[in-house]
C-alpha cells in the first residue's frame, strides 16, 4: 500500500478521563507525534482525524451519577484537546445496557459543552499554556522513546506476543492500584463519600447473548482485560449488600467518639466516610469520657467491632482506659482514627488493633475488617 494511501486509511481513538489537563496534553501530544511520522515518511503533513472515548476504567456502579460529572471532564479535556469526535459513556454503562435518560444525557454531555461553553470555536486554546506545553513535551518524548522500543521488538504485534506492552501496562496498573487503595485517587462515592442508602439506578433489561464460539487466532497474546477503577471497593460493597439480604443488616462499626463534639466531629466524619466505603454503616455513640457509658453504648449499638474517634489531646487522656472498657464489653477488634505516635505501644496493650489514618492501605483495613466481622 502506498505510503499516502495507508495514511488516509488511519484514524486514532484515545481515552479521556477525569485527570483534565494530563488527557488534554495526551491530545495534543498525539497530533504532535503524528506529525513527526509523516515527516519521517516524506509525507506532507495531513491531519489525522482523532476520535476520543470516555475512559470505561473511570465508571463506578456506585453513586452512578458522578459519573455525568467524570464524563464531562473527560469531554471538556479531550475537547479542548483537539479532538474530532467524542463518544460519551452513559454514566449506567457500568450497570447494565443504558436506557433513553442515560443515553440521552451522555449524548446532551457533549451538545452542552459545544453549544454553550463554544468547545470547538478555538483551535488548540491550550497553546502557550507553560503547564500544559510542557506535560505535552513529556508525553511526546516518553511516547516516542516506548514506540522506538516497540520497533526495536519487531512491531506491535510481535511485542505483544513478547509480553513487552503488557508487562509495561501491568507494572503502571500496580503502581495505580496502590494509589486507590490508599485514596491518594479518589473516587467519589466508591472510595470516598459513600452512600450507603443510595436509590436503585434503572439501566434495560435484555436477554444476554449466548457465547459464540472463538475462531482460532492466527496470532496469540496474553490479553489485556478491561477494568474499572472502582471493582475493589465495589466488590466490599457487594459484600455488604449480601449480609443486608441475608441477615437484614449490614455490617456495622460503633464510633466511640471521646470528650465533645468539637474533639471527636472531625475524627468521626473521617471513620464513617473510611468504613462506609467498605459497605461498614458507622454508628455514631454519644460522646464523653466515661469507659463505663461508652461500653454500654457500643453494646447497645449491635455492631461487632469498634473505632475511637477523638483529638489527640483526649486519646493521650482517655484512649487507654476505653479501649479497655470496649475490650471487656466484647469488642472484636477496636480501631483508632488516627496515628498512634508515641503512644501506640501503650494503645495496642490496651486492646487497639488498628489505626486508620488518611494514607494508609484503606482497601487491605476494610478487607481485614471483614475477617474480624466473621
Amino acid at each position: 500500500v502506498a505510503l499516502e494511501t495507508a495514511r488516509d486509511m488511519i484514524y486514532a481513538r484515545l481515552a479521556a478521563d477525569t485527570d483534565q489537563f494530563l488527557t488534554l496534553a495526551k491530545f495534543r501530544s498525539l497530533r504532535r507525534l503524528w506529525a513527526r511520522i509523516e515527516a519521517a515518511c516524506g509525507l506532507a503533513p495531513k491531519p489525522l482525524f482523532i476520535s476520543g472515548e470516555t475512559a470505561w476504567r473511570m465508571l463506578t456502579r456506585r453513586d452512578p451519577y458522578v459519573n455525568m460529572l467524570r464524563a464531562t471532564i473527560a469531554t471538556f479535556a479531550a475537547g479542548l484537546g483537539g479532538a474530532n469526535a467524542i463518544t460519551v459513556l452513559p454514566h449506567t454503562a457500568a450497570l447494565g445496557l443504558p436506557d433513553a435518560f442515560a443515553r440521552r444525557v451522555a449524548r446532551n454531555t457533549q451538545l452542552v459543552l459545544l453549544e454553550e461553553s463554544n468547545l470547538a470555536r478555538v483551535a488548540d486554546p491550550a497553546a502557550g499554556a507553560g503547564g500544559i506545553e510542557a506535560l505535552t513535551n513529556e508525553l511526546s518524548t516518553a511516547a516516542w522513546t516506548l514506540f522506538q522500543e516497540i520497533e526495536k521488538a519487531g512491531g506491535v504485534v510481535a511485542a505483544l506476543q513478547a509480553g513487552l506492552i503488557q508487562s509495561k501496562i501491568a507494572a503502571v496498573k500496580q503502581a495505580r492500584d496502590a494509589n486507590l487503595a490508599k485514596r491518594r485517587d479518589v473516587l467519589t462515592g466508591a472510595s470516598e463519600f459513600p452512600n450507603l442508602n443510595e436509590a436503585e439506578v434503572a439501566v434495560d433489561a435484555v436477554a444476554p447473548l449466548a457465547p459464540q464460539p472463538a475462531a482460532k487466532a492466527a496470532l496469540t497474546f496474553a490479553a489485556l482485560a478491561p477494568i474499572r477503577l472502582a471493582d475493589a471497593f465495589e466488590r466490599l460493597r457487594d459484600r455488604s449488600d449480601a449480609l443486608l439480604k441475608s441477615k437484614g443488616q449490614r455490617p456495622a462499626i460503633f464510633l466511640a467518639n471521646l470528650g465533645t463534639a468539637a474533639d471527636f466531629t472531625a475524627r468521626a466524619t473521617f471513620a464513617r466516610s473510611f468504613f462506609e466505603a467498605g459497605g461498614i454503616t458507622a454508628v455514631d455513640g454519644p460522646g464523653g469520657t466515661d469507659p463505663a457509658a461508652l461500653a454500654d453504648a457500643y453494646r447497645a449499638s449491635g455492631a461487632a467491632i469498634v473505632c475511637l474517634c477523638s483529638s489527640d489531646k483526649a486519646y493521650a487522656e482517655t484512649a487507654v482506659p476505653v479501649a479497655q472498657a470496649l475490650q471487656a464489653a466484647g469488642a472484636r477488634h477496636i480501631y483508632l482514627a488516627g496515628r498512634g505516635g508515641e503512644q501506640e505501644a501503650a494503645l495496642r496493650e490496651a486492646g487497639i488493633g488498628s489505626f486508620v489514618f488518611a494514607g494508609g492501605d484503606a482497601l487491605k483495613t476494610l478487607e481485614d475488617a471483614y475477617t474480624h466481622l466473621e
